[in-house]
């Protein structure tokens, strides 16, 4: 790429901001697109901010210098410009989608008014402004139902809990987080949310939402029990941003299908962060965003051995609350298959709880929950995936070291 190639990326979320700044660091101008009027920020610390933690300031991100706040409409491939809803059309030699995902809205009734907007106290959690209403809703005593049982509905009860709300989550699978955790990983998530006041319903499908004079009232399960709510948090998911890409032409599955070098379906435009879709995976998740932004600013200026082949991804999840903060890492598989090996330790009075599994004499997978001085060594023998000595003891030193939290 030539020192004068135009660079547009459309999205100021934590995967463009990345991508602008290692690119202007490597002396490569970028115009950066956000649309959201708040400075670009750390979506996964939204929680903190609900909670009163973090004031958004907080958790903002160095903005590059040339940010273009903007809602983008649309893209001429030939033309080799981006439309926006006001102002000319912005001109590129290499356009990168950081378009980010939205909240899945469930298709419940009584989700939306006659004028197609959401009752007041509803609100979706994804966004600056959706954490900013909450914040300005919330207060002692009201009554907040979440509705979505994963890693961000969890942080959402907790928040709203900690902001002294009466919260239920109610999730529709068995378990909390099924997609990171084991089930006794996630009876300590469970018990560390019912410590703080949160009412937890598993196996129960939300139905109904009622409202009064556009406000909303109540959320009606599937059997006919009412949940009274003053406030209700859709946490039901994201689904990658995707529709620019699809008007384009660009070839699109769950998200914009990218190559080894982050290119799409058209050489001068790639994708990265939580629209992307790698190797059939949409990650979703800020470790792959950053990888993704790292890589894709090697390969624009020029780094002939700049790609990315894939994230082996943790999860880790703080939660804070009036006594000692809970903390919980999981990654890997950790569901067995026949033949693998397992170490568990548990111990309910401190809390913790630690589970890795081993296939070929190699660490696959791991759950830790409370005390997590072994994350940092555990993971970097996931990552580095070294046969163990078949005697165990090296890798029960990891699970039992405490001092290492690198």
């Amino acid at each position: 790429m030539t020192s004068n190639s135009r660079v547009v990326v459309i999205g100021a979320g934590l995967a463009g901001v990345t991508l602008a700044r290692r690119l202007g660091e490597l002396g490569t101008p970028v115009t950066l697109i956000g649309e959201e009027e708040h400075r670009p920020y750390n979506r996964v610390l939204l929680a903190e901010v609900l909670a009163g933690r973090y004031g958004p300031e907080v958790i903002a991100l160095p903005a590059p210098a040339g940010l273009t706040r903007a809602r983008v409409t649309g893209i001429d491939r030939a033309g080799r410009t981006v439309r926006c809803a006001d102002g000319p059309p912005i001109a590129y030699d290499t356009l990168v989608l950081a378009t980010g995902s939205n909240a899945v809205l469930p298709p419940l009734r009584g989700l939306f008014t006659p004028d197609h907007e959401l009752p007041e106290g509803m609100h979706a959690f994804r966004t600056m402004d959706d954490c900013l209403g909450l914040s300005g809703a919330v207060r002692p005593g009201i009554r907040a139902v979440v509705i979505g049982g994963g890693l961000l509905g969890v942080s959402a009860a907790r928040a709203l809990a900690v902001r002294g709300a009466q919260v239920v989550l109610a999730q529709q699978s068995e378990r909390l987080m099924e997609r990171q955790l084991d089930p006794a990983a996630s009876r300590f998530v469970r018990r560390h949310l019912e410590d703080l006041g949160v009412e937890v319903h598993t196996e129960c499908r939300v139905r109904d939402v009622r409202s009064v004079g556009g406000a909303v009232r109540s959320v009606e399960l599937a059997d006919g029990y009412a949940l009274g709510a003053d406030l209700v948090v859709l946490a039901c998911g994201v689904r990658p941003r995707v529709g620019l890409a699809q008007a384009a032409g660009l070839e699109v599955r769950t998200g914009v299908v990218v190559d080894d070098g982050l290119r799409t379906s058209d050489p001068h435009i790639h994708a990265i962060g939580d629209c992307a879709q790698h190797a059939g995976q949409v990650y979703g998740l800020a470790a792959p965003a950053l990888e993704q932004a790292d890589a894709l600013a090697g390969l624009l200026a020029g780094d002939p051995a700049a790609r990315y082949t894939g994230t082996r991804s943790l999860t880790r999840l703080t939660l804070t609350g009036p006594h000692s903060p809970f903390d919980l890492a999981a990654f890997g598989e950790t569901d067995l298959r026949p033949g693998d090996d397992v170490v568990q330790l548990a111990d309910a009075t401190r809390g913790t709880y630690r589970k890795v599994v081993v296939r070929d004499h190699r660490l696959v997978g791991g759950v830790l929950v409370g005390e997590l001085g072994t994350v940092g060594a555990l993971a970097r023998a996931w990552e580095g995936a070294e046969p163990l000595p078949s005697d165990g003891g090296p890798l029960l030193h990891l699970l039992t070291n405490e001092g290492d939290s690198r």
